[in-house]
């Protein structure tokens, strides 16, 4: 074992937290450059845009409870999450090289349409990264323990990803979305293969503890309780409603108020809009959210994150299209941003049994994948006869305002 790992420094938390940010990175790739490319490369429309993104999704409702169940019952290759980020990081990385490609797959395959290369290109990339994600988070509870430590590593996570990802979106705006995902490649694999070898994994996972094993029995039950899992997936599920809204369909707003003149203005936007965005997010959880979570709790910090978030979201109707103004707003949005990145996985991993980390967080995910299903396979078709896409920003608002009342009234920190 590193000495860094065993004496949990701040470096240490920077190395775990890379590959987490190298799957963070192609996730980036996916929110800046496969709109952009489906829209003005190949010319589908809002309505199939949002068909190509449900294929992740639906992979992510099968892939991530699967693979964390797995995960938390193999050893191979030294560790039970490093194979399948080793898996994952491979496969997310040739499929970023094929987002360019997808006219010269659809024509070797006699395909008279790009849709159905698009849509196993994205199913595949989601896929791997639904495989590495789960285990990239899982990792952190595994080698951290409860408390302030579990909150430090996964807002760490988020301090160091959050950095790549405004990198990301700013190679996007400033040098081109072909080249950042060339970049991409590169960063996916380096982050992810170096990292996990170099920490160590346990091969026992921290027990229960016994006064909570008795109590637990005692009520026929184990250390993981479902029931108080609940009103946090709920409260999740209509925060990623809102959220993946807007990752989804930014740009057709954008075109439609903004009288962008070129794929490049647009492309433009797009990732300066997320570079902000990203900016605020990965500077205020380590340095901010963390301080302020032992305070007053990481609850009430993250339901507060999301009313700004909320609120952010009708600034941008107010603003009448404005991109000075959407850019300005951004940074309101990142708050909200900062907090769903981070507060909410410390706060679920209080409540699992070290020995089903992974299965849970998995499970976890549905109340991510679930809202991105309805905002891909519903919303795109409901944009697509709009006349006025304010609606967008307006099904934003709703479901983070939503989102922060639930978080309040039905989630406790364990520690109260």
């Amino acid at each position: 074992m590193l000495n860094i790992q065993r004496k949990l420094t701040p470096s240490f938390y920077a190395l775990l937290s890379l590959p987490a940010t190298a799957m963070g990175f192609g996730l980036c790739i996916q929110i800046s450059a496969l709109s952009w490319i489906l829209s003005t490369k190949y010319g589908l429309d809002i309505e199939q845009v949002g068909y190509v993104w449900l294929s992740g999704p639906l992979a992510g409702l099968i892939g991530q409870p699967l693979v964390g169940l797995i995960s938390d019952n193999v050893w191979f290759m030294g560790g039970r999450r490093r194979p399948f980020i080793v898996i994952g990081a491979v496969v997310a990385s040739l499929m970023i090289l094929c987002l360019p490609e997808l006219g010269v797959i659809s024509e070797a395959l006699g395909l008279e349409t790009i849709i159905p290369a698009a849509i196993a290109v994205t199913l595949a990339l989601d896929l791997a990264i639904n495989i590495s994600f789960n285990p990239t988070r899982a990792i952190i509870a595994d080698v951290t323990p409860e408390g302030e430590a579990r909150t430090k590593g996964f807002t760490w996570m988020q301090t160091v990803s959050g950095f790549f990802g405004v990198l990301a979106y700013l190679i996007g705006a400033f040098i081109g979305n072909i080249e950042l995902i060339y970049t991409g490649v590169f960063v996916v694999l380096l982050f992810s293969l170096i990292p996990i070898f170099l920490v160590e994994e346990p091969r026992v996972l921290q027990q229960d503890s016994p006064a909570d094993a008795t109590v637990l029995a005692e009520q026929g039950g184990t250390q993981t309780n479902p029931a108080q899992l609940i009103p946090i997936y709920i409260a999740h599920g209509f925060t990623w409603l809102g959220v993946q809204t807007m990752f989804v369909y930014l740009y057709a707003y954008a075109e439609q108020k903004m009288a962008v003149e070129s794929d490049d203005e647009l492309g433009f936007i797009i990732g300066i809009a997320f570079a902000i965005m990203n900016t605020v997010g990965f500077l205020l959880p380590a340095f901010v959210l963390e301080p302020l979570s032992k305070r007053i709790g990481r609850v009430k910090v993250h339901a507060a994150c999301l009313a700004v978030m909320a609120v952010s979201y009708f600034i941008v109707i107010a603003a009448g299209g404005s991109m000075v103004a959407l850019f300005l707003v951004m940074a309101l949005i990142g708050v909200g941003w900062a907090a769903v990145v981070s507060l909410p996985f410390a706060i679920m991993t209080e409540y699992v049994s070290p020995q089903q980390m992974g299965l849970y967080m998995g499970i976890f995910n549905i109340s991510i994948v679930l809202p991105q299903v309805v905002v891909s396979g519903v919303f795109g078709s409901i944009f697509k006869d709009a006349a006025n896409l304010d609606l967008i920003f307006v099904i934003c608002g709703v479901s983070l305002a939503i989102s922060a009342a639930l978080w309040l009234l039905l989630v406790r920190d364990k520690e109260s």
